[in-house]
């Protein structure tokens, strides 16, 4: 389990490195691909309805075995209900205000708020969910695939159908 959380240690590095993305290049400057993938943050793609929470893919694939990176766009007023993830993920919050808190029971009013620059580590097999309110926000995961979204709430607090 250490190499594992050493290789994804090393990815969030970079990841975080990496946040030098959302600032402009110097257009003089020439890396070359070989040594260096550079993917302009304009060049991502979010596919799906905006006013849900959009999904683009830096690498990997988070539905197949082995390491993954991708970038959430939150919008205004989403939520996630009480779930956890068979792997640990490694979080990142890029802008905005990101929410979170822990447990099956479901509580908008005990969130707690995850500022850019914030770092959160969902252990595997633990409950979370996380939120935005008034404000959108951006996230970067970098985690071991497959990584479904297992469901974990409390029925007293899950929405009536």
């Amino acid at each position: 389990m250490a190499s594992i959380r050493s290789r994804l240690c090393g990815a969030l590095a970079a990841a975080v490195a990496g946040l030098a993305l959302l600032a402009p290049m110097n257009a003089g400057a020439e890396i070359d691909p070989k040594s260096i993938t550079v993917i302009p943050f304009d060049k991502l793609v979010f596919p799906g309805d905006p006013t849900k929470p959009q999904v683009a893919t830096v690498f990997g694939d988070s539905t197949k075995p082995g390491l993954y990176g991708i970038v959430i766009k939150w919008p205004p007023h989403q939520t996630s209900r009480p779930h956890s993830h068979p792997n640990d993920r490694y979080v990142t919050v890029l802008s905005g205000t990101w929410w979170i808190n822990t447990g099956s029971k479901y509580d908008a009013d005990t969130m707690v708020p995850m500022k850019p620059g914030a770092f959160v580590v969902h252990h595997a097999g633990e409950i979370h969910y996380d939120a935005t309110k008034d404000d959108p926000a951006m996230i970067y995961i970098v985690g071991m695939g497959p990584a479904p979204t297992i469901p974990r709430e409390d029925p007293s607090t899950a929405p009536k159908k």
